[in-house]
């Protein structure tokens, strides 16, 4: 792991973009096209959570299979440490739970992550990593559910670059982007191991000396 420091449309979705993207890129001069997608009205895809029904045919085939529990929704750590914080996070996007609660709550429980800074916060890019009305009431109906398991957090190389040579450069908005590795495991009715699949994504954490981290949002791209 890497050395860790001391210490939805319309303009107003624009704007936040735009002062993400400012606030990011002095830190992350390094990582080429990440200003133009922050700025610019459509987003190409990140790679988020592959949320995907079950069929009913592989539900009966696990019916005999070790029943798991209801996970409850996952609250932000309080740590002042961004790669700590990023592990949590990305953990919490990569997992999700038909039998336990509703799309809505867990759309507002992966905003309780966000920084309550307005101007840096991303929801659009939070927002998107969750399953879609039509495809949350399918996956509902199979009692389909998803787990986590994070390998590793880390700085990018860019990222630790660009602040080597400008310390001082993060001290605006201390904003961190921090690449985590893992994998995600589905399951439905029953079915103890459904399937897995490696994930890795970079978050934006902003994480003021004074107060714990938070999410700013999720990048389009793996920053390795």
């Amino acid at each position: 792991m890497s050395s860790r420091p001391t210490n939805p449309g319309g303009a107003s979705h624009v704007r936040r973009r735009v002062l993400l993207g400012t606030a990011v890129l002095v830190v992350l001069v390094a990582l080429a096209g990440l200003a133009a997608y922050l700025t610019r009205d459509g987003r190409s895809p990140s790679k988020a959570p592959a949320v995907q029904a079950s069929s009913p045919a592989a539900s009966s085939t696990a019916s005999s299979a070790p029943r798991t529990r209801p996970r409850a929704l996952a609250v932000p750590p309080r740590t002042h440490d961004p790669i700590v914080f990023g592990e949590a996070a990305a953990a919490a996007l990569w997992s999700y739970d038909t039998r336990a609660y509703s799309r809505t709550e867990l759309r507002t429980a992966l905003r309780a992550w966000l920084t309550t800074e307005d101007k840096y916060a991303d929801l659009g890019s939070v927002d998107k990593v969750v399953p879609s009305a039509v495809l949350w009431k399918e996956m509902a109906a199979n009692r389909q559910f998803a787990t986590a398991k994070v390998h590793e957090g880390h700085f990018p190389d860019s990222f630790t670059r660009a602040l080597q040579s400008d310390p001082g450069a993060i001290t605006q908005a201390y904003i961190y982007a921090v690449t985590v590795s893992g994998k995600q495991s589905i399951a439905w009715k029953g079915c103890h191991a459904g399937g897995a699949e490696s994930r890795t994504t970079t978050l934006a954490v902003q994480c003021r000396p004074h107060q714990p981290c938070a999410l700013v949002g999720v990048m389009p791209s793996v920053a390795p």
